[in-house]
């Protein structure tokens, strides 16, 4: 027995702190919701983007029209599509018209992803077909043949025609594939069905208790599974998506529920959005101060959950008098479990690794089977074939039932609400002409620096080559070179210390601009062990 090792009062709390409610979902593909929304409500605006509007009844026949096109052109369920878009109503276009085509959408911002990780995209989720916008189809890396590029606001959509698929969609087909950073510094695609996006989506939390009228402002790259949540979350309960421009606050300002990582969030102003009434966060770790600043005014709901887990898979609504700013605990149909390092229960209040179960579990990591048998695991609790997830968050169970979430067990941190495996960062750096080591760490929510050997590295080189590899916010705002990485006395990489270099120069740097403005001319400083790459 999995849990015999525990006492009669742990093993009685495992099950009541750690599984989630049963409920039943009412439609386990997500797109057949929005679809009900078009039906009875077809005048309905479904979004708006820089003064243009689209209805829910347009928004259908325009993806109805595309998925015809999709099937014209072999995509089947099951397949994968590409959506390389910038944000607007043709991205809500290419998503929903993927949807009934069968196919599971893998989005990518087109504006801001290097051509090498596209190109990893299309080849790791076997994409031979990419949806975008006219003025993007150059930055679009296609491989020579079999593969063909469609614009979402061309003429070439116009020609209506039934949807015929060749089979039924199934719940565990594929809803979205998103692309995590990975150990080798290439990206990892995950696979998540319809059955967990519905169960988040279309269940109480999850819902956000978002309903027709409502207005939920989308902020966020599309490429993030947070995404997901807001323009879903919206069109399927009949809301009108206020999809943002480059003005964050404007879209923020008139939304009546606000989805965002805590970094996002803290940009905005509580007092400039009168209407918000529902705020929901996740992504990294959510400030106290935020999370009461937001609550005074407003629902506030703390969430937790890798990718993987689809989106969020642990909520809870923040009170101002709440003792502790917790996590929760797990969604609908989901289970969380506290385990030790040999995937053994632990008693309520011990520190333990976060393991996830249920419906929110997602099918696993495309072409990377031993990431796959690393990551995921048979669920032993709840048997029946059912598996769960890894998530590499340490946390603990409160006595009234709340998970306190306690940070990461390996290198893999939030940066600006993405996550980032550090030693992707590295491994880039390492293939840099020259580069012996590298060693990647996070300086603040915002920012990371790395520090590369030896010190004739040059820095500018070094940052271009993971702008050029990695995704923008995988590029350090600091490269330094240094002769040798410190070591702690057990022979490892003392990140301590490097942290205090970074902020040694960091202050060396600003007090040469002060003196600079000053007119005093350049201080005399102590000659720098490292140089600096651009900010």
């Amino acid at each position: 027995m999995p849990l015999s090792h525990l006492s009669p009062q742990d093993r009685a709390l495992f099950w009541q702190f750690g599984q989630g409610p049963e409920v039943p979902v009412p439609d386990p593909l997500v797109h057949h919701a929005v679809e009900r929304r078009a039906a009875t409500a077809p005048h309905t605006v479904a979004a708006e983007h820089q003064g243009t509007t689209i209805t829910y009844g347009e928004l259908n026949r325009r993806a109805d029209r595309l998925a015809a096109r999709l099937v014209r052109e072999g995509v089947r369920p099951g397949d994968h599509v590409g959506l390389f878009v910038r944000r607007s109503i043709p991205m809500l276009v290419g998503l929903l018209g993927t949807l009934k085509a069968g196919a599971a959408y893998v989005p990518q911002d087109i504006g801001l992803t290097p051509a090498a990780q596209l190109r990893h995209v299309i080849r790791t989720a076997g994409t031979r077909v990419v949806l975008t916008q006219t003025e993007h189809t150059l930055r679009v890396p296609l491989p020579d043949t079999g593969h063909r590029l469609i614009t979402l606001d061309g003429d070439d959509l116009a020609s209506a025609g039934p949807v015929r698929l060749e089979r039924p969609v199934h719940p565990d087909d594929g809803c979205y594939v998103l692309f995590t950073s990975g150990t080798t510094g290439k990206p990892n695609g995950v696979k998540v069905t319809h059955r967990n996006v519905a169960n988040i989506l279309l269940t109480e939390p999850g819902d956000l208790g978002i309903r027709p009228g409502d207005r939920v402002a989308q902020l966020l790259n599309i490429a993030f599974d947070m995404a997901a949540w807001e323009i879903l979350g919206c069109l399927s309960h009949g809301g009108t998506l206020v999809v943002r421009g480059k003005d964050v606050t404007a879209a923020a300002r008139t939304a009546d529920v606000l989805i965002a990582t805590p970094t996002v969030l803290s940009g905005i102003d509580p007092a400039g959005c009168p209407h918000v009434r529902t705020v929901a966060v996740a992504g990294e770790p959510c400030p106290r101060p935020l999370a009461d600043a937001w609550a005074r005014r407003s629902a506030f709901h703390n969430s937790c959950g890798p990718t993987e887990t689809t989106i969020v898979n642990t909520m809870r609504r923040h009170h101002v008098d709440d003792p502790l700013l917790t996590i929760g605990r797990p969604t609908p149909n989901n289970t969380v479990y506290v385990l030790d390092e040999h995937r053994r229960a632990l008693p309520i209040g011990e520190v333990g690794e976060m393991w996830a179960g249920g419906d929110c579990v997602s099918a696993g990591y495309l072409n990377n089977e031993a990431l796959n048998v690393e990551r995921y695991a048979s669920d032993p609790f709840l048997g029946g074939g059912r598996r769960m997830f890894r998530t590499r968050d340490l946390g603990r169970w409160t006595p009234d039932g709340e998970l306190e979430h306690l940070g990461r067990t390996d290198d893999q941190v939030k940066v600006r609400g993405f996550r980032v495996e550090l030693d992707s960062v590295s491994s880039v750096l390492e293939s840099v002409a020259g580069c012996s080591r590298a060693v990647t760490l996070k300086r603040d929510a915002r920012n990371l620096v790395s520090f590369v050997c030896p010190a004739d590295v040059d820095p500018d080189t070094a940052r271009r080559a993971v702008a050029d590899a990695l995704p923008y916010y995988c590029v350090p705002a600091t490269v330094v070179p240094v002769a040798a990485l410190p070591e702690t006395d057990r022979g490892k990489v003392d990140r301590a210390a490097l942290l205090r270099l970074a902020t040694e120069r960091e202050a060396e740097r600003e007090a040469v601009q002060a003196a600079t403005v000053r007119g005093e001319g350049a201080p005399r400083l102590p000659v720098p062990a490292v140089r600096e790459g651009a900010a």
